[in-house]
């Protein structure tokens, strides 16, 4: 029989509902009787006692929030009765020691990658496309169209068809099949493409920020190398990009093609040299083979979006275990989101192996939370709609389920937005919450590969390093198994164990490192790619 309640951490006075519970109707749970006041939904909270208005509101062991009214025993908690709170932290309290899980069953173990010349090891080889300035986007789609229809021959899809058929019907001809496809020309290489709308018009500082995140993502292991088109007159100048480079790695040998079409002159003569070098560059670059790489050379980013009331119960501390283990195998694991990090500061700060870096994990969530102050909002109101709807009411409510993607494994760096990882374990690295904008960050700042997690669903995906989709609930992964890979669902009833779904993502994880599985995202070309604008435009 499944049980309705559960309590994360010992000193919780709250708990979660795994099932719908209706009012009126008793549940016994650690020795007492609870009766439940009001209907409640499934991933919501339920009051283990009486609340004065003011009191503590503890889940995962820390304050999520306050009662903004009184609260009786068995109901539950709402947007109207609780108001966010988290506590201050000022400093680094103690030292948090780590058991080290088991790794026995993995030291061994490889997946196969590309392996680049600087040592790292990518899980995919992409030949990337991108512009310095939103004004040569048009130039990237055009280039799209041409090296995506002659090179990657893709399959025309169901849409495609079905819009033929109609066509057809309507012109009174006879419906077909679409003529098969040749294969690829390049079986070993994908062509992707990046747009945005940056690289001019705001602050100096943006056009900086933007260059190192372009940067990063021409040194991530997953790509080949890239062609970027300059226009030539704006804030992202080619030396602003160079420099970034050279920051990054100085001494990388990785192709780069740059065009500036002020200095070259017509759209014709610039798009002619691209296709004919480009062609060229990826002709070389499809001859590197997958090889054996130990799974220290995996960089994992975490991600959590769309989040519901199981997730930080399910899914989260699921890639928490993963996070562990990588982390003991000598691979690296970004913890990013830093207003989902609210509430938790103390405990990541304790974790910090170094004093410095806690120190500036707490300036940048200082920094932060002033700037979001500043433009009149603040980190209470992070919890969107959706979260609110499956029993996310405080931002340190989510915080504190969010944070369970880095595990309890020491943290060995803590980084700002654009800076490169290269540093093993588990790591912080300062985005925002927003789901594109971080994936986009971390890949940028070297994960070839990203968890996902989600209770209610999204779709998203990147241009270079495969996103592996988990759902915290079994109703989600069959409603949407179009976009997730692997379902965690199984803790909620009961059915598995956070460290036996901890060692499923795993291998789930060599396989697709690998290139044996293709990720949801990745089949449905998913895409995305948003940087972080920090200023204001000028």
């Amino acid at each position: 029989m499944q049980k309705k309640l559960i309590k994360v951490h010992p000193t919780d006075n709250v708990a979660v509902a795994l099932v719908n519970l209706v009012a009126g109707e008793t549940i016994q749970f650690e020795g007492e009787t609870i009766t439940i006041v009001s209907d409640t939904k499934s991933k919501h909270k339920i009051a283990l006692s009486d609340f004065a208005s003011g009191e503590k509101i503890i889940m995962y062991g820390v304050l999520v929030g306050r009662a903004s009214q009184t609260i009786v025993k068995g109901d539950v908690l709402t947007i109207n009765n609780v108001k966010h709170e988290s506590a201050k932290v000022f400093e680094k309290t103690e030292s948090i020691g780590w058991t080290v899980p088991n790794v026995d069953k993995w030291k061994d173990r490889t997946f196969n990658g590309y392996h680049r010349e600087d040592g790292q090891v990518g899980t995919e080889n992409v030949w990337l496309f991108f512009p310095l300035v939103f004004c040569e986007n048009r130039n990237i789609e055009i280039l799209k169209d041409i090296f995506e229809k002659e090179l990657m021959k893709p399959k025309e899809n169901d849409y495609q068809l079905l819009l033929r058929s109609l066509v057809k019907s309507e012109s009174g001809g006879a419906s077909n099949e679409a003529a098969s496809n040749d294969s690829n020309l390049f079986n070993n290489i994908e062509v992707k493409f990046i747009t945005h709308q940056g690289g001019c018009g705001g602050i100096r500082q943006d056009s900086h920020s933007l260059a190192k995140l372009l940067a990063g993502y021409v040194n991530n292991p997953n790509v080949a190398g890239a062609t970027v088109l300059s226009l030539g007159c704006q804030n992202l100048q080619i030396q602003i990009f160079k420099d970034a480079l050279d920051e990054i790695n100085p001494n990388s040998t990785k192709p780069v093609l740059i065009y500036d079409q002020q200095q070259i002159g017509t759209i014709e003569a610039m798009l002619s040299s691209v296709v004919k070098d480009t062609f060229e560059a990826i002709k070389k670059a499809n001859e590197l083979q997958r090889t054996p790489a130990p799974l220290s050379k995996l960089k994992i980013g975490l991600e959590c979006g769309g989040s519901d009331g199981f997730s930080g119960i399910s899914a989260n501390p699921t890639l928490g275990i993963t996070s562990d283990l990588l982390a003991a195998l000598g691979g690296t694991t970004i913890l990013s989101e830093f207003p989902e990090l609210c509430g938790v500061e103390q405990e990541l700060v304790n974790r910090c192996v170094e004093d410095e870096s806690g120190k500036r994990f707490l300036e940048l969530m200082k920094w932060y939370e002033k700037t979001v102050v500043d433009a009149g909002s603040g980190f209470d109101m992070n919890p969107s709609p959706g979260n609110i709807k499956d029993g996310l009411i405080t931002d340190a409510m989510k915080s504190a389920g969010a944070a369970k993607k880095g595990g309890t494994s020491p943290i060995t760096g803590v980084f700002d937005y654009g800076e490169y990882i290269s540093k093993p374990g588990l790591t912080l690295l300062c985005t925002p919450g927003n789901d594109v904008e971080c994936t986009t960050a971390m890949v940028g700042s070297g994960a070839n590969m990203v968890l996902f997690t989600t209770g209610l669903g999204t779709p998203t995906g990147n241009p270079i390093a495969p996103v592996v989709k988990i759902s915290s609930n079994s109703e989600l992964a069959a409603k949407m198994s179009d976009i997730i890979d692997i379902d965690t669902g199984g803790i909620i009833t009961g059915e598995k164990t956070i460290e036996e779904m901890g060692d499923e993502m795993l291998e789930f994880i060599i396989n697709v490192a690998s290139g044996k599985i293709k990720t949801k995202a990745a089949i449905l070309n998913q895409n995305d790619f948003i940087p972080w604008k920090r200023g204001v435009s000028l």
